[in-house]
């Protein structure tokens, strides 16, 4: 028998991404760090983070206190008065963020995030024209989703004007036919500066990138690929935007992904894992010669809940926690001690792994119906009876407890950083390993 829950989520919520008739939601009644339990009180390891977002792990103890003080002292303001939490929010931030990335624009989360820093490139340059990878993924809004590459951008069309698509590094699909992760970089960094010669340099705005492409692939640039982007927007005078909503504060084992290469973007998106989505928040980290373009003009831009006290609150808590608890420290350690080796364990056991590749906690299990052709378990876009394959491993990675988030041919492993399991999540007889 349906639970009232379930009756009334079947009834009244229109869920996002779905045939509204072919769900089936579970119903999930409470959660604790790294595991959540459904209704009937069957418990799941929460193998993706949610939507790889929650990286401080589900119901931490500092995290909830801080949100539950900030209730009593000031539930919310305008953002047009200054408070004490979106200030302190916006200074650590700032601490943490890369070279001269000194403010901060809150938003609600990062689909806002990418929406706003596209605006920003586009006045402070005085140009129309962004590039954006084919295979990426920038959110749902209007703006956000013409910036997609990957399917979700199909029904949106057709796209606004100015949006340009180029192929990205991806050593194991290489569009470049390269051989080895030298010739990856330099000829994906040649199609780059070809499409900016054919869409005219004086016409670009910016390129967006996520630096460590997120739901496509945990595609990590190799070696040179940013420095060379980087180098490629200072000599145009195009601005450089690394999307970090989902790779940045901690999950790839720094504070932002760029911090791997030492590369200082113009512009950085971040959302998810701020606060590990405890409460809605996104933003923009400036750098200051973007934000000296609206020192003495207009930024037109807003949002009624731009850094909300409460969400604000939550960042601080967030960022706190990651310094006391030294959890960029066991990201990196989570994905060099344990999920690297156990997925090559799994490589050499299963033929059907074509590619295992990631860094921090944040990575990637490619299935392929065969090794020397890499042709995928299921097709691009797969629907249908085309996806049974992969609705069949997820099918029973959830049975034996285990949820993971799953695209295309893919099964990405991003469990929450702090690997804080509940002691009623690791029953003595049993083993979790890879």
């Amino acid at each position: 028998m349906a639970s009232q829950a379930f009756s009334n989520d079947r009834k009244h919520v229109f869920h996002s991404w779905s045939a509204q008739s072919l769900i089936n939601p579970l119903v999930v009644s409470r959660t604790e760090g790294s595991c959540f339990w459904d209704e009937d009180g069957k418990r799941y390891i929460d193998f993706s983070s949610q939507l790889i977002n929650v990286n401080i792990g589900h119901q931490h103890p500092k995290m909830v206190e801080a949100i539950k003080a900030q209730v009593d002292k000031m539930c919310t303001i305008a953002p047009f008065h200054a408070n004490e939490e979106r200030s302190e929010a916006a200074r650590l931030i700032a601490e943490i963020a890369p070279g001269d990335l000194n403010m901060v624009f809150f938003t609600n989360g990062g689909a806002e995030a990418t929406e706003n820093a596209m605006r920003m490139a586009r006045l402070h340059t005085g140009r129309n024209k962004v590039l954006t990878m084919y295979r990426s993924y920038h959110g749902a809004t209007g703006g956000a989703i013409q910036l997609t590459g990957d399917p979700r951008r199909w029904p949106a069309e057709p796209a606004m004007p100015g949006i340009i698509k180029f192929w990205g590094p991806y050593p194991y699909r290489s569009a470049f036919h390269s051989e080895n992760e030298l010739q990856e970089t330099e000829r994906a960094l040649k199609h780059l500066e070809d499409t900016i010669m054919v869409e005219g340099p004086n016409y670009v705005a910016a390129i967006i990138m996520e630096t460590v492409v997120g739901t496509n692939g945990i595609l990590v640039p190799p070696p040179g690929y940013l420095e060379g982007v980087r180098a490629i927007c200072d000599r145009y005078g195009i601005v450089m935007i690394c999307d970090e909503v989902m790779c940045g504060f901690g999950r790839c084992g720094e504070w932002f992904a760029v911090d791997h290469w030492n590369v200082t973007p113009d512009l950085i998106c971040f959302a998810k894992g701020v606060n590990s989505g405890y409460v809605p928040l996104g933003g923009v980290i400036i750098s200051d010669r973007i934000a000296d373009s609206f020192r003495e003009r207009q930024f037109p831009g807003g949002l009624t809940y731009s850094g909300h006290p409460l969400a604000c609150a939550s960042a601080i808590a967030s960022i706190n926690i990651y310094k006391e608890e030294g959890i960029l420290d066991k990201a990196r350690r989570l994905g060099k001690d344990v999920i690297a080796p156990g997925l090559e364990k799994l490589k050499d056991k299963h033929p059907s792994v074509g590619d295992v590749r990631g860094i921090g906690a944040f990575w990637a299990i490619e299935l392929v119906r065969n090794r020397e052709t890499c042709e995928p378990l299921v097709p691009f876009n797969a629907a249908g009876p085309d996806a049974k394959p992969m609705m069949d491993v997820l099918g029973a990675c959830k049975a034996q407890g285990l949820w993971p988030f799953t695209h295309f041919n893919r099964i990405h492993v991003t469990p929450p950083l702090t690997s804080r399991l509940p002691m009623r999540c690791t029953p003595a007889n049993r083993n979790y390993r890879f």
